[in-house]
């Protein structure tokens, strides 16, 4: 493939990657919690939706790597710093997919075998500063993801 074809894929890729993503958080989930009249239910499909972003973001981190360290070795010296953003990016679906989603779902799962939500079991603390943490990552995410896509279409002229 040639370098200005990788280089429009790469910025095709990242753009539609980074906006379904911010789509999620910011618009889909807020609407899911201010339409449906239970937060359970709300917060569990949020928590879907979340997991499968999270493991998507490792997928797309790493296929987006492959492509900068490729236009890296054809001396578009732009992409080193773009990688280091996806590094940062890649961090935090990593960090949100297999250690901050699977303990709140684990949490989650422990209420409801009790009957209860979350909220309302012994576990509600940790689960709210769990989801502080797993909020404040998406929106790291979401910052580098927007300086990605703002250095690709930069790097598409």
């Amino acid at each position: 493939m040639r370098t200005g074809q990788t280089q429009r894929l790469f910025s095709l890729l990242s753009g539609l990657w980074v906006g379904s993503f911010i789509t999620i958080g910011f618009l889909v989930v807020p609407v899911l919690f201010s339409s449906l009249g239970d937060r359970q239910i709300a917060g569990m499909v949020a928590a879907k939706l979340f997991e499968l972003t999270a493991y998507s973001g490792v997928v797309m981190s790493v296929i987006l790597m492959v492509m900068a360290n490729y236009l890296v070795r054809e001396n578009l010296n732009s992409y080193r710093i773009t990688r280091w953003i996806l590094l940062g990016m890649l961090i935090c679906a990593i960090g949100a997919a297999f250690v901050i989603i699977p303990w709140m779902n684990s949490l989650r799962d422990q209420a409801l075998y009790l009957g209860l939500s979350v909220r309302e079991s012994t576990n509600a603390t940790l689960f709210s500063r769990l989801h502080s943490a797993s909020s404040s990552l998406f929106m790291i995410q979401a910052i580098l993801g927007l300086f990605l896509v703002w250095r690709a279409t930069k790097n598409a002229d």
